[in-house]
């Protein structure tokens, strides 16, 4: 065999050896392909996962996705959870741990019509929300603010009732609703409930206990590579949105183009503790607060050891700043 076969040969052999060490991991999210899950798509576009060493397939979630039936069943390593769900969860014994936050505001938001200039004005008035609010921030509003449950109202998914009734506020994500509302001719007012002290992190990274325990290096590595794709999917989102609209083909251009306006606009991913710890990460400080209102509010006991719920370890290690 010649020099220059023989050095293919090598080649050959160590690019297949190299696709062979990469780790794979299935992770869930919380619904269609969308701009609040760019970054993921962007490390995919980008290469990231392949470059740290792992083979990561991103399944959409949506209506019917149970993810965490789907996380415990082994179906999938990793899923797109919620600070609440996940303490609940813990409270119920089940082996489940938050390694990351996505977002450091929760981006849900209450929509009301133009001439309400506090929250506390809709007392007594209808808002439309729908059964799973009912379990995260409708107790804290109604700690809040007073509200009442005679408020509420079905939320059907749809705008058409809000722009129908301007007494009807309604619940949305910052960075989704108000584009719908908006293209109807109506410049809604928005309350950031994460702004005004509602403490939850939202689109976090759940794993079981046992995956973290078999299969920590790659969730570290994970970590590390979705931090960096959110990085470049806030500054340059081209790459990543070409594969959101892949997976989701009616997602509109316009909406992912706004979705990420409000992401940077508020600092969903950026602010708070990750202007200085970097982006994903999390603190004790701020899972203390969220339990406190979840024994305020009589979501959970107070007796409950909520640190079962998430570990810091991999977040120490992953810091890229924003």
């Amino acid at each position: 065999m010649s020099s220059l076969l023989r050095m293919l040969a090598l080649v050959a052999c160590a690019a297949t050896a190299h696709a062979q060490t990469l780790d794979r991991l299935v992770f869930g999210t919380n619904w269609y392909a969308q701009a609040e899950h760019g970054g993921f798509y962007q490390a995919l576009a980008e290469g990231n996962y392949r470059k740290h060493g792992l083979d990561v397939t991103v399944r959409m979630g949506g209506p019917q996705v149970n993810g965490m039936q789907l996380l415990l069943a082994g179906q999938m390593d990793l899923f797109m959870g919620y600070d609440l769900q996940t303490i609940q969860a813990v409270a119920q014994d089940l082996p489940v741990v938050t390694v990351a936050a996505t977002f450091q505001k929760d981006p849900a938001v209450i929509i009301a019509h133009p001439g309400v200039a506090k929250l506390e004005e809709l007392k007594g008035r209808p808002i439309a929300i729908s059964a799973a609010s009912e379990t995260t921030y409708w107790p804290w509003l109604r700690a809040r603010y007073g509200f009442t449950d005679d408020q509420k109202r079905p939320y059907t998914f749809s705008v058409q009732p809000f722009l129908l009734d301007k007494r009807l506020a309604q619940q949305g994500y910052i960075t989704s609703e108000p584009y719908s509302i908006e293209k109807a001719g109506v410049k809604p007012v928005l309350f950031l409930l994460a702004d005004l002290g509602y403490p939850p992190y939202a689109q976090t990274i759940v794993a079981t206990r046992d995956t973290l325990a078999k299969r920590r290096d790659a969730i570290r590595r994970f970590v590390q590579a979705t931090a960096e794709g959110w990085k470049s999917y806030l500054a340059n989102p081209a790459p990543g949105n070409a594969l959101i609209r892949r997976d989701n083909p009616q997602m509109e251009a316009a909406l992912i183009a706004y979705g990420l306006e409000k992401m940077r606009a508020y600092a969903i991913v950026t602010g708070g503790d990750a202007e200085r710890l970097g982006i994903m990460t999390m603190t004790d400080a701020r899972w203390r607060r969220t339990f406190e209102f979840m024994v305020e509010a009589k979501m959970v006991k107070p007796g409950l050891d909520y640190r079962r719920a998430y570990t810091l370890d991999i977040v120490r290690e992953a810091k890229v700043l924003p």
